[in-house]
C-alpha cells in the first residue's frame, strides 16, 4: 500500500521517514519531489568491464547549468537525504521532466528498507536537456512492508554525492557464487545444478 502525501508528511515528523532537507512545498497527493545536486559523474571513455573499477569524470553544474548529450550516462545525486527503515521507497521522474525525453533511472527504481542517503540517478537523456541544479527532477514514493524487516546495509549506504556502480565488489566477495553453474548428463539433456 502506497503512502499519500500527507502520511508520509506525518512519518517524516514521526521520524519515520527521512527527508532531509524536507519542505511541504513539495509534498504531492502519494510522493514527495525531489532534487537535483549539482555534481555530476560520467564514465570515462571505452569498455567497461564488470569485475574492474571504471574511473569516472566529475562535472559541476554552475548557475548556467549543464547540457546532456544524448545517448550518453550521467551519474547524478538527490540533494536531498531520503530512506526509511520502515518503509520501501522507490522513485521515479516527475512526468514533466520525461516529457521532454530524460530518463532519471533505467532500470534501478526499487530501494531497500534501511538505505538512507542521497539517492544515486542514472540521467540519460533523448534530446539536449540544460539541467539546473536544485530543480525538482524526480519524486520518491514510499510502501507499507508486510513482514520481517531486515535492514540494508549495503555498499551504497550513507552515499552523498553521486556513486558509480561497485558491481566489481561482487566478484572480489561472492566468487563462488558467481560462478557458472555446474551441469550434469541425463541421457542427451544437460541439466544445470550440482554434480552427484
Amino acid at each position: 500500500m502506497i503512502l499519500t502525501g500527507n502520511e508520509i508528511t506525518n512519518q517524516v515528523r514521526n521520524g519515520n521517514i527521512v527527508i532531509s532537507p524536507f519542505s511541504e512545498d513539495r509534498v504531492n497527493p502519494n510522493s514527495y519531489n525531489f532534487t537535483l545536486a549539482d555534481k555530476l559523474d560520467v564514465y570515462e571513455e571505452g569498455e567497461i568491464d564488470v569485475r574492474k573499477q571504471k574511473p569516472t569524470r566529475r562535472i559541476h553544474i554552475g548557475p548556467e547549468g549543464y547540457v546532456l548529450t544524448p545517448g550518453r550516462l550521467y551519474l547524478a545525486s538527490t540533494v536531498e537525504v531520503l530512506g526509511s527503515d520502515s518503509f520501501v521507497p522507490t522513485y521515479a521522474a516527475r512526468s514533466s521532466v520525461a516529457r521532454l525525453g530524460m530518463f532519471i533511472n533505467l532500470s534501478a527504481p526499487l530501494g531497500d528498507i534501511g538505505f538512507i542517503g542521497c539517492w544515486t540517478l542514472q540521467l540519460l537523456a533523448m534530446n539536449s536537456i540544460r539541467l539546473y541544479a536544485g530543480m525538482p527532477i524526480g519524486q520518491m514514493m514510499f510502501w507499507q512492508v508486510k513482514g520481517n524487516i531486515d535492514l540494508y546495509d549495503g555498499k551504497y549506504q550513507g552515499a552523498r554525492g553521486p556513486l558509480s556502480s561497485r558491481i566489481y565488489q561482487d566478484f572480489d566477495q561472492k566468487k563462488t557464487a558467481l560462478a557458472p553453474p555446474e551441469h550434469k548428463v541425463l541421457g542427451d539433456a544437460a541439466v544445470a545444478g550440482p554434480a552427484e
